[in-house]
């Protein structure tokens, strides 16, 4: 029996997820607007240490169903939850990129961590990504509107902004690997890029972070120029099991600027 590649999550909706190897599972969910392929120099690996891992690709990006409708945090814990079901999957370690690792916190918060026994956030835009009267960090609400607006008018130059602020610096990543990360962006629907940009402007999951009593790990780059660090700080301040793990030469990127560093700490914690 092969495994299902095309997992259905409600009628007519189908998402693409990656579940290769054998072993303790281990499920990664990535960023804005990427796709489970972004984990391809994790996935080898983690299977030739001896685990199974799942990446799923959420609804409305790389080869997942892009249906209209509502693309928020909920309704991709949801949707995550139903894949989790539909593997029968038990004690997996929850890995989440940027968005994804806010999503992978609001799936613990909501779901009580069901089939998850620990949780990694890796770069994640988290607890909130934008500016608060009482929360100073991350980007002004007025920078990511105009994000939004770019996100509707001019996609490949809004995924190039981005790409020169990904790594430490512009020159931190080869061509390739920048080229690799486009091509992959470039597959997301425009309505779910545009509508996941609104869920990180607004969604505050500060008072999600004390519902999670699970050992976490919060893996984030120094230099990180798209979540700043000091966002790493406050998810440790929030989830009381939680160890920071700082990436001292990366940026946003940091699981391919030190890709052995992020494989070696993630399969430290897994095995913990």
């Amino acid at each position: 029996m092969g495994r299902q590649e095309f997992i259905e999550v409600e009628k007519n909706v189908k998402l693409h997820v990656t579940d290769l190897g054998e072993g303790s599972p281990v499920v990664l969910i990535h960023g804005w607007p990427l796709s489970d392929a972004m984990y391809e120099y994790q996935y080898q690996e983690l299977v030739e240490k001896g685990f199974r891992v799942i990446g799923i690709t959420l609804r409305g990006f790389g080869k997942s169903d892009k249906p209209y409708g509502k693309y928020n945090y909920d309704v991709y814990a949801d949707d995550i939850k139903i894949v989790l079901d539909k593997l029968n999957i038990q004690k997996a370690t929850i890995g989440g990129f940027s968005m994804g690792g806010a999503i992978s916190i609001h799936y613990v918060a909501k779901y009580n961590a069901a089939h998850v026994a620990k949780l990694a956030l890796f770069g994640a835009a988290a607890p909130v990504w934008t500016k608060r009267t009482d929360y100073p960090y991350g980007f002004t609400k007025e920078t990511v509107n105009e994000l939004i607006a770019l996100s509707k008018t001019n996609r490949p130059q809004l995924l190039e902004n981005f790409g020169k602020i990904f790594a430490a610096s512009e020159t931190a990543l080869s061509p390739g690997i920048g080229n690799w990360l486009s091509g992959i962006n470039m597959e997301a629907s425009p309505y779910a890029a545009t509508q996941s940009l609104i869920a990180l402007r607004d969604t505050d999951l500060r008072p999600e972070l004390s519902k999670i009593s699970i050992p976490t790990v919060i893996f984030h780059g120094v230099k990180d120029k798209i979540c700043e660090f000091a966002l790493a700080e406050q998810m440790h301040k929030g989830i009381k099991n939680s160890t920071i793990v700082p990436f001292e030469n990366s940026g946003h990127g940091l699981f391919v600027e030190e890709r052995e560093k992020f494989n070696n700490e993630l399969i430290k914690f897994i095995k913990e």
